[in-house]
């Protein structure tokens, strides 16, 4: 697989990582031996950039553990990213929270439930608007200057936001939901990141799951699975997104692939500073989404993907609207 170069800072990661959220909240049931058969699938086919957080183990620790657990045997040859961010109230993520003891606070948890020495690239996960960004940078930074943390990210950042935390703190990678369903990035926030050398990580780059095969309405859903509240998944917003999905499904077969390797791909030919990490719990759909590495587009294949979604995916991607588009 080929490796990239994610910001200016010396950070590479193979084309393709795991996002490993749904192992533990969001997307069903946890399964810790397939969640793990899953990890070790994914390092011997090269993805070595591995992605958690405080709040997949809602501030208990969980999805750390269990990653810690999973790359054990490989630890130093691997990209361990985690992110801080969030305030807990029994066992409930209940607002945020960057102060820069708390930042200190979770990054002691993150490396005792990883069980590292250190975390390769440490995220603030959402901006907390009470806490200047450039605190937030400067306890990072001096994390960085201990040897705890290698690399900076932010998640969902806007673009003065990202510029004034590089400041402090060169920032190596930006994180944030981007796919052929949501690309409100392309606007100013991928220029700004190109700007500045950072590279950018695409998460739900599967349009949670709705660019597959494996698709249901939201009512189907358990209550506990984000998707039964995501408006992209109900009522006429589904049908419609259904409608695109079937023609993107048929591109896909004219290429020999499935319908998610064909948006994984269109996400790595957006530029080579982008890392794509597709969650899931499966080693059969890990090893379909890694299959995208080897995906050819064609200027006309880009160009049919964009007729068929000119806009992005019907609905926005959070109840209530779209998250807040930060400064």
């Amino acid at each position: 697989m080929e490796q990239r170069t994610l910001g200016t800072q010396g950070l590479k990661a193979n084309a393709i990582g795991l996002g490993t959220m749904g192992m533990t909240m969001a997307y069903g049931p946890a399964d810790e031996a397939e969640s793990i058969a899953t990890i070790h699938r994914a390092f011997e086919l090269g993805v070595d950039f591995f992605d958690t957080a405080e709040l997949y183990g809602r501030g208990s620790g969980t999805n750390e553990i269990l990653l810690g657990k999973a790359v054990a045997g490989f630890r130093d040859q691997v990209v361990l990213c985690t992110k801080f961010g969030f305030k807990f109230v029994d066992g409930a993520p209940r607002g945020v929270d960057s102060r820069p003891e708390r930042v200190r606070t979770v990054v002691e948890n993150s490396l005792r439930y990883l069980n590292t020495d250190y975390i390769d690239v440490l995220y603030q996960h959402r901006v907390d608007p009470e806490v200047p960004i450039e605190d937030v940078a400067g306890a990072v930074k001096e994390l960085i200057d201990a040897g705890k943390v290698r690399y900076f990210g932010l998640s969902e950042a806007g673009p003065q936001t990202i510029k004034r935390a590089h400041a402090v703190q060169p920032v190596s990678v930006l994180q944030t939901e981007y796919s052929v369903f949501e690309r409100d990035v392309e606007a100013a926030v991928l220029p700004m990141t190109r700007e500045l050398g950072i590279g950018f990580v695409p998460y739900s780059p599967l349009g949670r799951g709705f660019l597959t095969a494996d698709v249901k309405q939201a009512s189907q859903y358990a209550e506990d699975d984000m998707r039964r509240h995501d408006p992209r998944w109900a009522g006429e917003n589904f049908e419609k997104n259904m409608q695109a999905v079937a023609q993107l499904t048929e591109l896909a077969a004219s290429k020999g692939c499935t319908v998610a390797q064909l948006a994984i791909a269109w996400l790595l030919a957006q530029g080579d500073d982008i890392v794509p990490i597709p969650g899931t719990k499966s080693p059969r759909r890990l090893e379909e989404n890694v299959g995208s590495a080897s995906v050819v587009l064609s200027d006309a294949d880009r160009a049919r993907i964009l007729e068929i979604l000119p806009n992005g995916s019907f609905g926005e991607r959070y109840a209530g609207g779209r998250t807040p588009v930060w400064e």
